[in-house]
């Protein structure tokens, strides 16, 4: 279908519906529940720059956040001190991906390889997929897979940047409740630091969740993060934990200003600047293949 003068897919079971944009990033563009944007996407998104766009979700790989290399963002050092330019965030949301889509089971699976594009920053083989499914009316199922077509071991750390809809003027009543965790944020020269002590709960006009990482306690178990907004009748749950699944490291708070109409609850593989410090770096021997998989639910009161 046209959406924006773009060509986009569309996927829809019982009363929900995806649009998604393979060939910008591979970019879930809107994910709706009923009336309700769940994931939303801006009227006025810069089509030429969507990997800029606030909305959506954002595929994050092979790296997340910022890395850096004396003091210059979208850098890492290899093993043997070869510097090399990787954007931060990773280069998969800037080039298209290849999709095979299930319309009668409302899912999509799209697929990044590795080419002359990526392998000057990321000299590695690499297939990365990603797969939408809506499982039912309300809900959402993501999985992220990752395999090493190379013959070498391959660093990455992946994640998701869900834009979820929510007007700004409800914050103050939206609750945030996280599995235990540690909150961390990255200080200016790009050290992984302690930030606050770290709650079960947070309201999301507090201000110090903002651009802030919260690592998950790889003991505890049923790992579960739950937004609930009462004037929407509305509560999210992102269940982190999945059969068959690589644990998630953290799960990052974000949003860009006060009255922007969004916030950011981010599943994430490793920490920015894995590469360097190793907070959540994988490695996939040649051959391997793994997946993260996450489960969203919408509990709507009606």
């Amino acid at each position: 279908m046209r959406f924006q003068n773009q060509d986009v897919i569309e996927l829809e079971r019982e009363r929900a519906s995806l649009l998604i944009a393979p060939q910008s990033g591979g970019r879930l563009l809107r994910w709706r529940v009923g009336d309700h944007d769940i994931i939303g996407w801006p009227d006025n998104a810069n089509w030429n720059e969507p990997a800029r766009v606030r909305g959506g979700n954002p595929l994050l790989f092979p790296f997340l956040g910022r890395h850096r290399v004396d003091g210059t963002i979208g850098r890492w050092r290899d093993s043997t001190g070869v510097v090399r330019a990787v954007p931060m965030h990773g280069f998969a949301r800037d080039l298209p991906f290849e999709p095979t889509i299930d319309v009668a089971n409302a899912r999509i699976d799209m697929t990044l390889t590795d080419s002359d594009v990526t392998r000057t920053g990321y000299p590695f083989g690499f297939r990365f997929d990603a797969i939408y499914h809506l499982v039912d009316g309300h809900t959402l199922d993501a999985t992220l897979t990752t395999t090493n077509t190379g013959d070498t071991p391959l660093p990455y750390y992946a994640g998701h940047h869900f834009y979820f809809s929510l007007p700004h003027a409800l914050r103050g009543e939206s609750r945030l409740t996280l599995p235990p965790a540690r909150m961390l944020y990255q200080r200016d020269d790009g050290a992984i630091a302690e930030a606050a002590a770290a709650a079960h709960e947070y309201r999301l006009d507090d201000t110090r969740i903002v651009d802030r990482f919260h690592a998950l306690d790889p003991l505890s178990s049923g790992a579960r993060v739950k937004l609930h907004t009462p004037s929407l009748g509305r509560t999210i749950t992102l269940a982190l934990e999945h059969p068959g699944s690589i644990p998630w490291y953290a799960v990052t708070t974000w949003t860009e200003k006060p009255d922007s109409d969004f916030y950011c609850i981010e599943p994430w593989l490793g920490l920015p600047d894995a590469i360097h410090n190793g907070l959540g770096l994988r490695w996939l021997a040649p051959g391997a293949s793994e997946s993260a998989v996450l489960r969203i639910h919408v509990a709507l009161d009606e």
